[in-house]
């Protein structure tokens, strides 16, 4: 770790060092930062240091002033977000006795920053170290290839509709963060690149796999305990994908997502693969109250760009939700799953509807209405509409795992799903407004308040996410 203290809001105080010595670490103090050989020589010692103490991390504390160089303004704010104006950048160059034009590098600058040639010969080399490699191991270097550039294995689609009728013949009620893991141990074999972790929630999240290896200091795993540090482990899972060779994957409680949510934008910014596993969905979590019960948490992911968020019904949809977040290239995915049971709602051969992010899961004859439901109010819906046809009123509930993965097939099925001509009601235990897009004027069940401590039976009941609420906001609508 480098510490630079020239910000004058920063952490950084003269007490740093011995607090982070007292914590073990290795520290390098009152390096100036403005010095690129002192730095240099801060870095090499550092990673003598690192092999002398197996590991030991080394902070590498750095006197600076903010804005070095400029007469009038080093040492303050104004040289954080403003520009100098064109007064302090005369001052600035004649204080620096700079000459050149701007925009323009001197030579002797550039040759000294130019690796050009450096780089063409360590490439050169690696090639060669890997043409050697290739010969005597030509399926490892294949594999490294393949992970290297990103490419899932050839036969991956096949066998994803395999585990898909594997996950399908399960039908007794699973909570989805089970389900999840079910779909997990199935998957893994499949995915050598797999890399999960959890957010110190591992048994609450269920985001370990039959077989999976814990990582250790200096010994390979494909699991790791990333400790309670949230923002940390989405960052590193950013950095996994950047480099390439692993596909990650990481778990805490929903509502922690608040303190993933810088890296989750800039995952869904740099369309990375990173998949990230969010338990404990909304009030069915019970008797651990509003602080864990997430209420804006779906409908404020939903609306990051770029980044698709499945709530899962059940195992099929929840299994199908992992291989689609696996089988996208191009952004992440968020994969919201709940703690409480919920039934088995659907049949293998609607896989390929449920990847298409929202379908009609039940239908009936001549429909005065359409019910649309997320996760664990699928089964509200369902039961609303048999309520609802002993009334003889024939309804369409629509499943709608994921948004934006409907948002993006083309109008005719979205039209085929949603028909313009029929009223809708939708249903979440979760902060209503977003809903509007789909049901315009029409009715949206959801929790504009935060939640309470009880169990998951009686938080639905007092918060009116029911099938009675749902039958009379239909009939409401029809009327």
């Amino acid at each position: 770790g480098i510490s630079i203290d020239g910000h004058v809001e920063d952490w950084f105080s003269d007490d740093t060092p011995a607090r982070f010595a007292a914590y073990g670490w290795n520290v390098i103090a009152g390096v100036d930062g403005h010095d690129v050989v002192a730095i240099d020589q801060a870095i090499t010692a550092a990673k003598a240091q690192a092999v002398q103490a197996n590991g030991k991390p080394t902070l590498i504390c750095c006197k600076t002033v903010i804005g070095k160089g400029s007469p009038n303004k080093q040492g303050t704010h104004d040289v954080h977000g403003a520009a100098l104006g064109a007064d302090e950048i005369a001052a600035t160059r004649k204080a620096l006795n700079w000459t050149a034009e701007p925009f323009v590098i001197p030579e002797d600058i550039k040759a000294a920053w130019d690796a050009t040639s450096k780089g063409a010969q360590l490439e050169s080399a690696w090639n060669e170290k890997f043409a050697a490699y290739q010969n005597a191991h030509p399926e490892l270097a294949a594999e490294f290839i393949r992970r290297s550039n990103k490419q899932l294995p050839a036969n991956f689609t096949e066998k994803l509709s395999e585990v898909y009728a594997q996950i399908a013949q399960k039908t007794d009620p699973v909570a989805t963060r089970k389900a999840s893991q079910n779909a997990l141990d199935a998957l893994a074999p499949l995915l050598p690149e797999f890399f999960g972790g959890s957010a110190d929630l591992t048994g609450s999240n269920l985001t370990n796999f039959k077989g999976c290896v814990r990582n250790k200091p200096n010994e390979w795993g494909n699991h790791l305990s990333y400790g309670v540090r949230e923002f940390g482990m989405a960052a590193m899972m950013n950095g996994m994908a950047l480099h390439g060779g692993y596909l990650p994957y990481g778990g805490t409680f929903l509502t922690f997502c608040d303190y993933s949510r810088n890296a989750i934008r800039m995952a869904a910014l740099m369309k990375q693969r990173v998949i990230h596993v969010f338990t404990h969905d909304s009030i069915g979590l019970g008797e651990d109250g509003p602080t864990h019960q997430s209420i804006e948490h779906v409908p404020s992911l939903r609306i990051i760009p770029n980044l698709d968020v499945w709530r899962p019904a059940d195992g099929l949809e929840t299994a199908v939700a992992w291989g689609e977040s696996i089988l996208r290239a191009d952004g992440p995915s968020a994969l919201i799953l709940s703690r409480q049971n919920l039934p088995a709602v659907t049949k293998l051969e609607q896989s390929a509807l449920i990847a298409k992010g929202g379908y009609v899961l039940s239908d009936m004859d001549a429909p005065k209405a359409v019910i649309i439901a997320t996760g664990s109010e699928v089964e509200i819906a369902l039961n609303a509409q048999k309520k609802l046809a002993d009334q003889g009123i024939a309804t369409r509930v629509v499943s709608m795992p994921c948004t934006s993965a409907f948002d993006r097939q083309d109008k005719a099925y979205q039209d085929s799903v949603l028909p313009a001509n029929l009223t809708a009601v939708a249903i979440e235990a979760a902060q209503p407004d977003f809903w509007h897009k789909y049901v315009g004027r029409g009715a949206i069940i959801g929790m504009r308040t935060f939640g309470e401590s009880a169990p998951a039976k009686d938080l639905y009941a007092y918060f009116g996410i029911t099938a009675d609420k749902v039958v009379e906001a239909v009939q409401a609508q029809i009327a």
